[in-house]
């Protein structure tokens, strides 16, 4: 991982930047990685889900919410894990049985748990079963990220259209600018 590491999203125990890929900390068997505004989620091979960086509003999902996460920790109660993804300051994974969980900021209710409430540990998403794939919607409107799933088996669903690329340093701006 490399990149700006204000929060200690880059894994490696400290928060400078770094302009070359790192190591990160004690992390091994991973088959995902992805990046939120300021914080790092890896899904291991194991199902288990492990986080580190931003966690002003408990995305990390360590049952705190202390702002600098230097190193990857395991998410308290999530396992059998298929598949992540990170917004801005909340994550949402699907278990292999098809259910959605996140964690996190949710003052738009971006969790989907019927409330505004930030998570500091996974919540399931009421009402949502059968997902096979998950995205983080990258644009900005008026205040409010967004998640979105889609069901069916895995592989038959529509893929995700590319972002302009001027519309991805937008988000990205934005998204600096709020960290």
């Amino acid at each position: 991982v490399w990149g700006n590491n204000e929060f200690g999203q880059v894994g490696d125990g400290t928060t400078t930047n770094r302009l070359a890929p790192v190591q990160v900390a004690g992390l091994t068997g991973v088959m995902t990685v992805v990046a939120g505004g300021g914080h790092t989620v890896a899904l291991k091979n194991d199902g288990t889900v492990w986080a580190w960086g931003n966690n002003d509003s408990g995305q990390i999902g360590n049952e705190t919410n202390i702002n600098r996460v230097l190193t990857p920790v395991q998410v308290t109660g999530l396992t059998g894990v298929a598949a992540v993804a990170a917004g801005g300051r909340h994550t949402v994974a699907v278990k292999n049985d098809g259910t959605v969980w996140a964690r996190g900021n949710n003052d738009s209710g971006q969790l989907g748990d019927g409330t505004t409430v930030n998570r500091l540990t996974p919540v399931p998403v009421p009402g949502i079963s059968g997902v096979s794939a998950l995205g983080m919607a990258v644009k900005y409107v008026g205040g409010q990220y967004s998640t979105r799933v889609h069901r069916g088996q895995p592989g038959a669903v529509e893929p995700l259209r590319p972002v302009p690329a001027a519309k991805q340093r937008e988000a990205l701006d934005f998204l600096a600018r709020r960290a």
